[in-house]
């Protein structure tokens, strides 16, 4: 059995109103421009994860709406996680051991320097940074999302707005 967990970075945010919180900051144009693109990638490779898990902070949970559209899903469905915003990789480790069972393909829109982070403590992914709209999926050969800790996982992917220029 294998558990697959995409880790996505926000989408560019806005900072043009210096009186919203760093919580509060939605996505600029090119977040919102980005993150469907990204969401349109995974779809093409049939790789739709079955939840979504998302920091409450405005620009990933937009972020994470605008990949619930593209891959067809509802909004509502998507299960917000406090403790993802602002986290380290050892908070990140608690959300994902503590998800259901039931769900072997999870996503889970966060921030950086965690998200960079924690994708580098699961696996070798020797990732100097995801950028904004970023996306690393990873594998793990385990039962249980309790299962998996330091470098159990395995890099399948990592993608970014402007890799496709990269060609």
């Amino acid at each position: 059995m294998t558990k697959k967990l995409f880790l996505i970075r926000h989408g560019k945010s806005d900072w043009a109103d210096i009186q919203l919180s760093d919580f509060d900051r939605p996505l600029n144009a090119r977040g919102n421009k980005n993150a469907p693109e990204m969401a349109e990638r995974i779809l093409k490779k049939e790789l739709v994860p079955q939840l979504i898990v998302s920091s409450p902070a405005l620009r990933a949970l937009f972020t994470a709406r605008h990949f619930a559209q593209v891959w067809g899903k509802s909004t509502g469905q998507i299960q917000l996680e406090l403790d993802i915003y602002e986290a380290n990789a050892t908070a990140l480790l608690k959300v994902v051991n503590e998800l259901s069972d039931k769900y072997d393909h999870v996503a889970l829109f966060g921030h950086n320097p965690g998200l960079t982070d924690f994708a580098n403590y699961l696996s070798d992914a020797n990732i100097y940074n995801v950028p904004t709209s970023g996306t690393v999926l990873m594998e793990f050969d385990v039962n249980k999302w309790s299962e998996i800790s330091f470098h159990s996982g395995r890099l399948i992917e990592f993608d970014y707005p402007k890799s496709a220029n990269e060609d």
